[in-house]
């Protein structure tokens, strides 16, 4: 693996070099963070990711130093200065921005969450799994519905794109126990279907197009641009919401994330599902999507994963 050029606080430096004291916050969660990837070199959709990544900041009341304009540029300078390892692939590409280190022993002042400290900024790439799943285009995933559910927005609004993310671990443990290569969706605290673990989720009845609303799941934008690709495509799409009832009886379920953009279920909780897999509207959406980035998004992570580790 290549010692990627990584920009820490206002430096470009190898990863291997790349460190942050114990201090800093982002130990605690108190970060948030955006994935991007991109397709022949070039980032997908940079400037809707760095609106939700500014939406978050925002939100966290976390002061970057610096504009989404000079966000965009270091994330390209870092894109730039690692293009001799991309080879015949691509990157994921990320930001990670945390409150910063914390000044001296802040146990029970509350007031320490305003001390005036310099936010951490870190920007990476890094290859994609496309070893991890690569063969699900084919083959489908199985998911698993937990126990452990997203977080409430009353608690800690999922819109959000947090480091605070112990609950995605603990789904992961458990479908883990159950079948280590099935991938976990969560419910809500009103047990609506959620979200996976850096991916929402789609299922389609009748022709129609349905997904979760926003209430209590991530703003993706891999979910924007499937959508956007559907309506442009004529099917009809429903934000609406879903339990597992729904997908256990549905013609197609698909998840959609940055690093694969979609990949077919074949079986929700070891129900198989009773249309194809991958089926129709996931197979016409994928091309649409290769289409607009310019390249066979299933053929490059098939080849990409016999030549990149997982």
């Amino acid at each position: 693996m290549p010692d990627f050029i990584d920009y820490l606080n206002g430096e470009f430096k190898p990863h291997s070099e790349c460190f942050l004291p114990i201090g800093d916050r982002a130990f605690g969660g108190d970060a948030v963070f955006d994935v991007e990837r991109t397709f022949n070199g070039e980032i997908f959709k940079l400037d809707a990711h760095l609106d939700r990544l500014y939406r978050s900041l925002h939100y966290v009341r976390i002061d970057p130093g610096m504009t989404k304009q000079e966000m965009a540029d270091i994330t390209l300078e870092v894109v730039r200065r690692n293009e001799q390892f991309r080879g015949n692939g691509d990157f994921s590409v990320s930001q990670r921005i945390s409150r910063g280190s914390a000044k001296g022993n802040t146990t029970g002042r509350t007031s320490a969450v305003l001390d005036d400290v310099q936010a951490t900024v870190h920007i990476n790439v890094y290859y994609p799994p496309f070893a991890r799943y690569s063969h699900l285009h084919q083959e489908g995933i199985h998911a698993l519905f937990t126990r452990t559910r997203s977080y409430h927005p009353a608690a800690l609004d999922s819109k959000v794109k947090h480091l605070s993310r112990l609950n995605l671990t603990m789904a992961m443990l458990e479908v883990v126990d159950a079948d280590p290569e099935s991938w976990p969706i969560l419910l809500d605290h009103d047990g609506n279907i959620a979200e996976g673990v850096g991916a929402n989720v789609f299922i389609v009845t009748d022709g129609v197009l349905r997904t979760p609303t926003d209430f209590a799941v991530l703003q993706g934008v891999s979910r924007e641009t499937v959508i956007e690709i559907a309506r442009n495509l004529g099917i009809p799409v429903v934000e609406e919401d879903l339990q597992p009832y729904d997908a256990y009886n549905a013609d197609e379920v698909f998840m959609a994330g940055t690093s694969h953009s979609m990949l077919p279920v074949s079986k929700v909780d070891w129900r198989p599902l009773k249309g194809e897999c991958p089926g129709p509207v996931f197979k016409q959406i994928m091309a649409a999507w290769s289409e607009i980035v310019g390249m066979d998004i299933v053929g490059q992570a098939h080849a990409m994963s016999k030549v990149l580790p997982e």
